[in-house]
């Protein structure tokens, strides 16, 4: 039996990086798909990350897929008991990853899909971010994944 070909996944997040970096980056990594696993996406704080002025741009300059799945994103609970009240990152950590072993995020997303994809969020940095625990989730249960964060 081979071995199946590595996925390659990459992360990001629009935070602290112009537009020009932001789309720059995804082009320059060979990204064909976005995928948004933000709750909100819709935010004017997201400036050109808004869902549909996102999805305009990423089509536009990159020839770049968007889609947004909510399956990967925290619930409104999770969300706000880290970021209004001040949570504790290991709490967050815990409930999260709780959170995808109930929804099975792997049985809901195709390594297809995923495969030269980038998780989109805001954080400026994968160390406290949903999006580098959705990676390495899927890494752990398909084994196959490479994890790139831009």
């Amino acid at each position: 039996m081979s071995a199946k070909p590595a996925i390659n996944l990459f992360t990001i997040g629009f935070t602290q990086k112009s537009a020009e970096q932001f789309f720059d980056t995804l082009i320059a990594a060979g990204v064909r798909r976005v995928i948004d696993t933000r709750l909100n996406n819709v935010s004017q704080l997201a400036g050109f990350a808004k869902r549909k002025d996102l999805e305009y741009f990423l089509r536009k300059i990159g020839n770049i897929e968007y889609v947004h799945i909510l399956d990967l994103a925290p619930t409104q609970d999770i969300l706000d008991d880290y970021k209004k009240k001040k949570g504790d990152w290991e709490v967050y950590e815990q409930k999260f990853l709780e959170l995808m072993r109930s929804r099975q995020i792997e049985s809901k997303v195709s390594p297809e899909l995923l495969d030269c994809g980038c998780l989109l969020c805001s954080e400026p940095k994968p160390h406290n971010c949903h999006r580098r625990l959705v990676a390495e989730y899927l890494s752990d249960k398909w084994q196959n994944v490479k994890i790139s964060h831009l």
